[in-house]
């Protein structure tokens, strides 16, 4: 029972300690609506590269506000700052910037600490 409890309170502590060295970051963009579509498809292409080639990339989520979908709102979580500075710098991330340069009214990036995250398993 000792070392079950053990194994659990390392497993939290390692937990925390990984979260602290995370980058989380929301961005808040305003796109044109008449490129919203458009808009759309060149973000989900550049998340779904994201997760899948870098490691370094954990997290992405996008939703738009209901009342105004041209209000996107990004929760992006790193592994840490290293694999930010790798992200942007790549072929996939290049490509939707350039893409997306003109669809973009504003855009806010906002860096947040992450207090604390839920989900089920296999989510």
């Amino acid at each position: 029972m000792i070392t079950v409890w053990l194994l659990t309170c390392s497993f939290a502590t390692q937990t925390r300690a990984q979260q602290k060295k995370q980058m989380v970051r929301l961005a808040k963009i305003t796109v044109d609506p008449a490129q919203l579509e458009t808009y759309n498809a060149a973000l989900k292409e550049q998340m779904t590269t994201a997760i899948r080639v870098e490691p370094g990339v954990l997290t992405y989520y996008a939703v738009a506000d209901k009342a105004n979908p041209t209000h996107i709102t990004i929760l992006e979580i790193y592994a840490d700052t290293a694999a930010y500075k790798a992200h942007i710098t790549t072929p996939h991330f290049t490509k939707y910037k350039n893409t997306v340069k003109d669809m973009v009214k504003s855009l806010e990036l906002v860096d947040v600490t992450l207090v604390g995250a839920a989900k089920k398993p296999g989510m």
